[in-house]
């Protein structure tokens, strides 16, 4: 059977969505954390959390829900471990300047003319 303009007329899921039976709305692919993470905190740890939150919708749309909601997790783990890095390093990078700091103004120069 065929439509008007001579393509076949196939009998599925009228909203075109492959058929598959998931149970309800896909899970949070968290990627905007993953974003968030990647530019404001560390950068390869993020890139990690975007790789995976990007495998959520497509583990999805191919009918693997269980693939799918554990890609979400591994983004969002992936997304805090980034975030708490880079809260760490921040945090180091700051004693650091403090620390250089305090040790240049307690270095008498004129010691070393």
């Amino acid at each position: 059977m065929t439509d008007n303009q001579g393509l076949p007329n196939y009998s599925g899921d009228p909203q075109g969505g492959g058929g598959f039976n998931n149970p309800g709305p896909p899970p949070n692919n968290n990627l905007v954390w993953a974003i968030l993470t990647t530019i404001l905190c560390c950068l390869p740890f993020g890139i990690v959390s975007i790789v995976k939150s990007t495998q959520v919708n497509t583990l999805w749309a191919q009918g693997q829900p269980a693939a799918a909601q554990e890609a979400a997790n591994a983004a969002k783990k992936w997304a805090i471990i980034a975030a708490i890095v880079g809260v760490v390093v921040g945090i180091l990078y700051f004693v650091l300047v403090v620390a250089l700091g305090v040790f240049s103004t307690s270095v008498d120069m004129n010691n070393y003319r």
